[in-house]
């Protein structure tokens, strides 16, 4: 199956925003913010959509848990979605995370 996790990391707590360089003409190309005069986006959260390997519903879950584990993401969707895509929302949904309540099915 194919199963994919949506979640939102938050910037570090130390830091207000997370900030980059925004450049049509160059994108993918990574440039550090002191040698660039790109305009430079500010937000305080980035949105993740990313694949996660599992046979089944709970195999998905435990792998998801240990991402979400280890990012500062509380809350998280997982998607069953043999599209194989990387746009928001795509799929069935199969479960909802809440960090300290777990897992709830939909």
């Amino acid at each position: 199956m194919n199963y994919f996790l949506e979640y939102t990391v938050p910037a570090a707590p130390d830091d207000a925003e997370f900030e980059f360089p925004y450049n049509e003409i160059q994108s993918g190309t990574t440039i550090p913010l002191s040698e660039t005069d790109s305009e430079i986006v500010h937000t305080a959260e980035l949105p993740a959509r990313t694949g996660i390997i599992g046979a089944t519903v709970p195999e998905a879950k435990l792998e998801a848990e240990q991402l979400i584990n280890h990012s500062r993401a509380t809350e998280a969707l997982l998607y069953e979605d043999p599209s194989n895509s990387l746009q928001s929302g795509i799929g069935t949904l199969v479960a909802t995370y809440v960090e300290g309540r777990g897992w709830q099915d939909a």
